[in-house]
């Protein structure tokens, strides 16, 4: 049998082990990774200068160089980011419902881990650890399979996690690295039934359409962020270009970065060139409609691929529209149901966005930068969840149980 099949046995295996392990034991686990991280972050950032000088040479953008990209601030705020995830309470074993039947049968019903959880991702090493702690905190094991670009950073990163579990309770087995990354392996684990509960995909809208369609195990869908900022025609001036900045330019490669900004046009009549002059002082690349075109020089013309496109750069389509209506019905049509955000001083023109709009978080005079797992209390988080079923938005702890009936009787038949 082949590395994904060997791996996904040994997760499995190793999820039974975890059944049996404390909260204490698991918080444990996690402060012996946090500490080797610290201790090993010579090492994981000589890996990872191997993936950012093979990304220069294979010509990876800006933008996924710095996902790739790991510091000693970055391995810093890892192993801060553990030692807050044990501060969390524990997800598995909460009582969720007692029924107490008539003939003295009693059912309980209480959180327990999913099993085994299959992670695919692109590009950003600090998924390794996000997702391996997240799964151990909550009794998982995991296979984690990252990309090529990112190859060494993340053998690195296991490597560690491997030497703090070989200190504590929990079976280093239950953090797996596929470590070919060849679509071949990728095809495989969109298959290993087997082993495999669950295959959550974090990267660009191609790897996640892939696994949709093509994975037989059952899929979290995350990540693909089209988002979407709409001023409308009472939006403050100062709030609508802080905010337009802020979701644009403080980290453009990320899945809660916008990429799309509809205006009222009375708005844009007044305020528009303020905005679009804001913008490209940024360093952001307009692609607007018509209008924005024939008002801004710097601006390219927008084409229909562009309202679909997650730029993940310092680039920003444009449109103009009449109201809150043809805002929510562009949004409905080309986005990702991750994060969208109205400015507005009208409330019934806010609350008609916020109930209108499919996606998972939705903001009223706010940054889309918010939708974040640690922002929202819920510690690292996994990936934001697209879909309805099971998990949407930010997924922490919680979002990795699932439910299991516990009964108990006196000898009692059902007649």
């Amino acid at each position: 049998m082949g590395e994904v099949y060997q791996k996904g046995k040994l997760a499995k295996n190793a999820s039974y082990q975890l059944l049996n392990k404390t909260t204490e034991q698991k918080n444990a686990a996690l402060s012996l990774i946090s500490q080797q991280l610290i201790e090993d972050q010579d090492l994981i950032i000589k890996a990872n200068k191997i993936d950012l000088e093979n990304g220069k040479e294979n010509d990876l953008s800006l933008s996924v160089l710095d996902r790739i990209m790991l510091d000693e601030k970055r391995i810093n705020n890892m192993a801060l980011a553990l030692k807050e995830l044990i501060k969390l309470n524990d997800p598995v074993g909460v009582v969720v419902e007692k029924i107490e039947k008539e003939n003295g049968l009693k059912i309980i019903k209480k959180t327990v881990p999913i099993g085994v959880m299959g992670m695919i991702y692109e590009a950003r090493p600090n998924v390794t650890i996000d997702a391996a702690s997240l799964a151990l905190k909550t009794g998982n094991s995991i296979v984690l399979r990252g990309s090529s670009s990112a190859k060494q950073s993340n053998l690195a990163l296991v490597d560690t996690i491997h030497r703090a579990l070989e200190k504590s309770a929990i079976p280093k087995e239950a953090v797996q690295l596929i470590e070919d990354t060849s679509r071949e392996t990728a095809k495989e684990l969109f298959h290993l039934k087997e082993f495999l509960d669950v295959l959550i995909p974090r990267g660009g809208k191609g790897l996640i359409d892939t696994v949709v369609k093509e994975a037989t195990v059952p899929v979290i869908e995350t990540g693909a962020g089209n988002c979407h900022l709409f001023i409308d025609e009472t939006a403050e001036l100062k709030m609508a270009l802080t905010i337009s900045l802020n979701g644009k330019t403080q980290r453009p490669s990320v899945c809660n970065a916008l990429e799309t900004i509809l205006i009222e046009t009375k708005w844009f009549a007044q305020y528009g060139l303020a905005l679009l002059e804001a913008l490209h002082q940024n360093g952001v690349e307009i692609y607007g409609d018509d209008t924005v075109c024939t008002t801004f020089s710097f601006a390219k013309k927008a084409t229909e691929e562009d309202w679909y496109t997650e730029y993940s750069a310092l680039k920003v389509s444009i449109k103009i529209v009449d109201g809150v209506t043809e805002a929510i019905n562009h949004i409905n049509t080309y986005g990702t149901k991750h994060s969208e955000a109205i400015i507005t001083e009208n409330i019934e023109n806010a609350e008609t966005f916020l109930s209108g709009v499919d996606a998972a978080a939705v903001y009223h005079n706010a940054s889309t930068r918010f939708t974040d797992g640690f922002e929202f209390g819920y510690g690292a988080e996994i990936g934001i969840s697209t879909q309805k079923l099971h998990a949407r938005g930010p997924m922490g702890l919680n979002a990795l149980t699932s439910f299991k009936y516990f009964i108990y009787g006196e000898g009692q038949v059902r007649n």
